[in-house]
């Protein structure tokens, strides 16, 4: 019998550039999504760190955490909706093993 639904992890980064409130915007964005989605199992905001390479000229950016469990649809979902916001430099969404 096919598992229903998985754990997964999403690490996010955003750009640093982005006001406080434009930040708080896509956090809670990606947030709401995964719960309408899945479950939030856990979220930590580290907030600016040094990336280990630039990105356009941006050595640095606002990292974001999630851990959710979905069915196996829901990640390429996310992925694509990632891809495609502005603001957002870098995320990959990856299977979680526990």
């Amino acid at each position: 019998m096919a598992k229903t639904s998985e754990k997964y992890e999403v690490m996010y980064i955003l750009n640093p550039n982005l006001t406080e409130e434009e930040t708080a915007a896509l956090v809670e964005k990606f947030k709401v999504l995964v719960e309408q989605n899945g479950t939030l199992d856990e979220m930590e905001e580290m907030g600016k760190r040094k990336l280990a390479y630039e990105i356009n000229y941006i050595s640095e950016g606002y990292y974001v955490l999630v851990k959710f469990t979905s069915g196996p649809e829901f990640p390429a979902e996310l992925t694509r909706i990632l891809g495609i916001t502005d603001g957002v430099m870098r995320s990959l969404v990856t299977l979680r093993c526990e």
